[in-house]
């Protein structure tokens, strides 16, 4: 925790500040660019060292080996089932990277990077006295936490997320012409615990939001996450995830045979949806609710949110066999209508052109009239 507890209205959550009195209108704000969010649900990994990158390239999901300064990106590591493990944001600086994970994930990351390490030339930290700071470029936020932001090569550290768009070597399942992660302009920036403080005392109380604001734009944007979207059984296409953490041409990594037989010749076997609920009951749904079609269970909401403008929302996983339509999530004491939004759709793979062979006829081919005697 940071000085951001001392602002007036901090309310205290499982995972950090929920909010600071008013969520609606610090959504609002943050949407606006005119909000800070101490982040304190991530956690930062710094991996330093000469082959620090051209290892995590050879390791996970993303073409990382040539990450320039100052660029960021995103990763995943796979099992060998190609199911996803492990999560993070990737920003490199020139002397090192410094990944961005979901605090539930950044041990377990932290040392199973530690357990591939060999020979590699790498050194991989947790570091805890690093604080993460939310906002959306392009208000008067963006400056506040520019300044705020460490910079031990330099150039200040801030890891733009790539969800705004589809990355090199990326592919979308979602059809849709307007992506709502294209309005999301999304930063972190990484600082001292000391720099936090600093910068939290010269805040008011209308500058600043709760974790509940950054989830609820991120549900909106169909963003998925370690820590909500993921399971013991997701594959990267599920989510739609292949869109920024995933190069499909890149060379081998550990998942990869899987990926691309996913994606070239198979369907996922269930796919993310939005969900716009029903709000006459006033109650929200609890993550791991079941989603119904009819009588039959077919998915679970895997994140929930009251969104400033949209309302109630939620992502769930669901099979992907599941009908297009209206879908009923079972709350506790309630059942609260959903209207689905596709973002995954059923046929979501099987991208490859993959040529017909011409059927061989069991007719007597004709004499050839070269031969005839």
């Amino acid at each position: 925790m940071t000085g951001f507890t001392d602002i007036p209205g901090a309310v205290i959550g499982d995972d950090g500040i929920a909010h600071f009195g008013d969520a609606f209108r610090e959504q609002r704000r943050l949407a606006a660019g005119g909000a800070i969010v101490p982040l304190d649900d991530r956690t930062v990994i710094e991996v330093a060292g000469p082959e620090r990158l051209s290892w995590l390239d050879s390791i996970t999901s993303q073409s990382v080996g040539r990450l320039a300064p100052g660029e960021s990106t995103e990763l995943l590591v796979l099992d060998p089932q190609g199911r996803v493990e492990h999560a993070a944001g990737v920003l490199d600086d020139g002397s090192s990277t410094w990944l961005i994970a979901d605090a539930g994930d950044a041990e377990a990351l932290a040392t199973w990077l530690t357990r591939m390490k060999f020979r590699t030339q790498a050194t991989v930290d947790v570091r805890p006295d690093l604080v993460l700071l939310g906002f959306v470029d392009g208000g008067a936020a963006a400056d506040r936490a520019l300044a705020a932001a460490s910079a031990p090569a330099g150039a200040p550290l801030v890891w733009v997320d790539p969800w705004q768009r589809v990355s090199a070597g990326g592919h979308q399942y979602a059809e849709t012409a307007e992506h709502p992660g294209a309005e999301l302009d999304w930063r972190v920036a990484i600082a001292t615990s000391e720099a936090a403080d600093a910068l939290a005392a010269t805040l008011a109380a209308d500058e600043v939001a709760g974790l509940l604001a950054a989830e609820a734009l991120r549900v909106a944007a169909w963003r998925p996450r370690w820590s909500a979207e993921v399971d013991e059984r997701s594959l990267p296409h599920e989510s739609d995830w292949i869109r920024t953490a995933v190069h499909l041409n890149k060379g081998c990594y550990r998942g990869q045979e899987t990926v691309a037989k996913v994606h070239n010749l198979g369907h996922p076997p269930r796919r993310l949806a939005a969900l716009h609920l029903d709000g006459s009951e006033a109650v929200l749904p609890a993550v791991g609710d079941a989603v119904l079609a009819g009588d039959d269970e077919v998915g679970h909401i895997t994140s929930v949110a009251r969104h400033h403008e949209d309302g109630p929302i939620a992502l769930a996983i669901l099979s992907r066999r599941t009908p297009v339509g209206d879908l009923v999530v079972r709350a506790e004491g309630a059942d609260i209508a959903a209207t689905q939004q596709v973002i995954v759709p059923a046929d979501a793979g099987a991208t490859a052109d993959i040529p017909r062979l011409t059927r061989l006829s069991r007719r007597p081919s004709a004499p050839d009239p070269r031969q005839a005697s």
